[in-house]
């Protein structure tokens, strides 16, 4: 690939020199680690608006240069910084500063530090109304936009459900994440977690060594994390990813990417219809298609969705996935 005249031609490769897939959808080449469509997408929203939301998110005080390898991860950064970026896409965008100490109290109960502490109207109410319940105000920055957060979380819940790290899946709870191995390997990592709680691990050396050619992020990271994920999340309420104002829910075909008429996504992780999110000017529409057409689908659909005994409705959709806006 052509990185201009500095730097001339770079051939990217994807792990283990795996070679290309043919036609695949962003969330395919997202839940299997593929290199080359992380390079491709990069290469056409343009480097500058990669390396900004790097910046924006907190992965580098710095900015980095214009460089696609960057876009794999090239770059430097701590664990701290990752785990926060992940916590920003989960909070819908908005930034998150981490703490080791959120607020002191004194003897009487007042927030004495921070001085900027929120108060929250009515959380100290002696009886509920039946009203909303209440919260403090959300001062925090938007960094990112929230629908193109949650299209992101949306996307590495795949990850755990049938990508590299199916080995969380094992939890039994909704989780996002992303593994990570570097070339060598000499570093592998996971990131991710639940809507409450959001870990990192890394393994690697101070100074660069090779851990081994079956070193990878899937096989050694995300089996080491599940060990901590355990005791963590016992006891912790089993919740959803909840999706903010706007964004569509499609049942759409997972192989090609294309909405469906037919068929419902069951809880098979391999099942060939699932529910994909997307923006209002992006919701795939539907267009009149030729009774071939509609016969030919209809079979597909048949062989990669299960028959269900009752056919689901939106609202029970929306009961489990937190809601549809």
């Amino acid at each position: 690939m052509w990185q201009g005249a500095n730097l001339g031609q770079k051939c990217f490769r994807n792990f283990g020199n795996q070679r290309g897939a043919g036609p695949k959808t962003l969330r395919w080449g997202v839940e299997q680690s593929r290199n080359l469509m992380t390079v491709q997408v990069a290469n056409q929203i343009g480097m500058e608006h990669v390396v900004d939301l790097i910046q924006r998110v907190g992965v580098s005080k710095q900015k980095f240069p214009n460089y696609l390898s960057y876009a794999l991860g090239a770059g430097e950064t701590t664990v701290l910084r990752m785990v926060n970026a992940y916590s920003i896409l989960v909070n819908h965008g908005r930034a998150l500063n981490p703490t080791v100490i959120d607020f002191v109290q004194n003897r009487r109960g007042q927030v004495i530090w921070p001085e900027n502490w929120r108060a929250c109207d009515r959380c100290n109410a002696r009886d509920y109304d039946g009203g909303a319940m209440p919260r403090p105000i959300t001062r925090a920055r938007q960094v990112v936009e929230p629908m193109s957060a949650y299209q992101i979380v949306h996307i590495t819940e795949g990850v755990i459900q049938r990508g590299t790290a199916t080995t969380l899946r094992e939890l039994g709870r909704p989780m996002m994440g992303k593994t990570g191995t570097t070339s060598g390997p000499t570093d592998v990592w996971f990131v991710g977690g639940t809507p409450q709680l959001i870990g990192g691990l890394y393994l690697g050396y101070d100074s660069p060594t090779n851990l081994g050619g079956y070193a990878q992020g899937g096989s050694i990271a995300a089996p080491i994390f599940k060990q901590f994920a355990i005791p963590a999340f016992k006891g912790m309420e089993v919740l959803p990813f909840t999706a903010p104002a706007g964004i569509r829910m499609v049942r759409i075909d997972r192989a090609s990417g294309r909405k469906v008429a037919g068929g419902w996504p069951t809880s098979d992780p391999l099942a060939g219809v699932i529910w994909e999110a997307f923006k209002p000017e992006s919701e795939p529409q539907r267009r009149r298609r030729t009774p071939a057409e509609e016969a030919a689908e209809r079979k597909t659909v048949e062989k990669k969705a299960a028959p269900a005994t009752k056919a689901p409705s939106d609202s029970d959709f929306l009961q489990r996935q937190g809601g549809i806006y």
